[in-house]
């Protein structure tokens, strides 16, 4: 069948579904703002170098895919009910990162367990986000990865503090792991009206249509959009990942100015996503565009600044970039697909563009290693740079394979779509 079937359910305005999405991301980014800020006291406390650490990094992918891969069909088949349950281990396996992280052994077994259980949420909050965003007709994807940045601000900074304050990075994990308890069963309640109705085997089941396929066509484009969501994943991972240690090295900046370095990522990304909700639906190319030229010039001013001030400039520009690339592509090109098919799609997208979040802090590490930190961040501007050159020719091939028809039956959907 063809992937781009609509569903002819009516759509709800109710902001139920949107508030469990938003609520979702703030999990989410939770971890990741501690994440980002502990960094390098989890490299201190099991005395890695940026050689190990990026490699180390590595096994977040190893443990993220499989994960990522089943997730959709697990969706498909109990609706969205797993979504607070995957939060939670993510907040379980921050924990065991700051209890474990004592040597490279123990560091790299912990991140098969963070990549796990955060490539696992990471699908189930995107298919949230799109599924709502269906109901609703309103710009949730980008929105609620603008969610997201708040929560990694108020994470990072926090972190950065009680840091400073010589806690552990096991006791600043707990209490982040708390408030991903608080927020995923917000979540998870909230979203309780989206589950199906009982007996259906599909959490986005069209009453209309139910197509169970998205072909062998449908599957390469679904692929190569990811491939280039890769990109952006990349891109935005890596500055979120190595922005404290680039301050922490490059200028010996203590804890809790490092930590300004993902706060400041992640403050100015939110405020692009929210500001730029609009135009990723009503001008979605031209502000991949834009984006994307953003992205490459704010991570070449990072990686040359000469003081602190002029690198956090090049953050935020750099995030201003970032912060609309994956939610606009994933939004944009996954906006017609079949609600039962939606889980999948995601699945796969999120799968492949994931590589790139996984890759990224790995590729500055190998990079930094074998040469220094700053010429590491001119090979992640090199990465936004290839995104901004491709988007245009692939978003357009990709549109058209989803919309391709398959069979005759799909010929009659797909005109209706025209």
């Amino acid at each position: 069948m063809v992937l781009s079937t609509v569903s002819t359910a009516p759509r709800t305005r109710s902001p139920r579904i949107a508030l469990a999405a938003y609520a979702a991301f703030g999990a989410f980014g939770v971890f990741w703002g501690a994440w980002g800020a502990a960094l390098p006291a989890i490299r201190t406390q099991a005395a890695l170098s940026e050689t190990q650490l990026g490699t180390a990094l590595l096994f977040v992918g190893v443990g993220a895919l499989p994960a990522m891969a089943v997730t959709g069909r697990l969706l498909d088949r109990f609706g969205l009910r797993p979504i607070p349950i995957l939060l939670i281990l993510l907040g379980a396996a921050g924990i065991a990162v700051g209890s474990g992280a004592r040597d490279g052994v123990s560091v790299t077994a912990c991140m098969l367990a963070v990549g796990a259980t955060s490539g696992a949420a990471d699908v189930a909050i995107n298919t949230l986000a799109g599924h709502a965003e269906h109901h609703t007709g309103r710009p949730v994807l980008t929105r609620a990865h603008g969610t997201f940045s708040l929560a990694v601000v108020a994470s990072s900074l926090g972190t950065g503090l009680l840091l400073s304050q010589a806690l552990t990075p096991q006791a600043v994990f707990v209490l982040a792991a708390l408030s991903v308890i608080a927020l995923a069963g917000t979540a998870g309640v909230l979203a309780e009206p989206a589950r199906p109705e009982s007996g259906t085997g599909s959490t986005l089941a069209d009453e209309h249509r139910r197509p169970h396929a998205v072909g062998l066509y449908g599957m390469i484009a679904l692929i190569v959009l990811g491939a280039v969501g890769a990109l952006a994943y990349a891109t935005e991972n890596a500055h979120q990942s190595w922005g404290a240690v680039l301050l922490t090295d490059a200028f010996t900046a203590p804890p809790e100015i490092a930590a300004l370095a993902p706060a400041t990522f992640a403050a100015t990304a939110a405020a692009a996503r929210f500001a730029s909700a609009p135009l990723s639906r009503s001008r979605p190319a031209a502000l991949l565009l834009f984006s994307g030229a953003g992205a490459t010039g704010g991570t070449l001013l990072l990686a040359l600044a000469p003081n602190v001030p002029l690198a956090l400039a090049g953050l935020a520009v750099a995030a201003a970039g970032t912060a609309p690339l994956f939610p606009t592509l994933l939004s944009h090109n996954l906006r017609d697909i079949a609600p039962s098919l939606r889980a999948r799609a995601t699945s796969t997208v999120a799968t492949t563009a994931y590589l790139g979040f996984l890759l990224g802090p790995p590729y500055v590490g190998l990079i930094a290693g074998a040469l220094d930190l700053r010429t590491a961040f001119i090979g992640v501007a090199a990465l936004a740079l290839v995104f901004t050159t491709v988007i245009t020719v692939t978003g357009r091939w990709t549109r058209r394979a989803l919309a391709r028809p398959t069979c005759s039956k799909d010929r009659v959907d797909a005109h209706a779509l025209s």
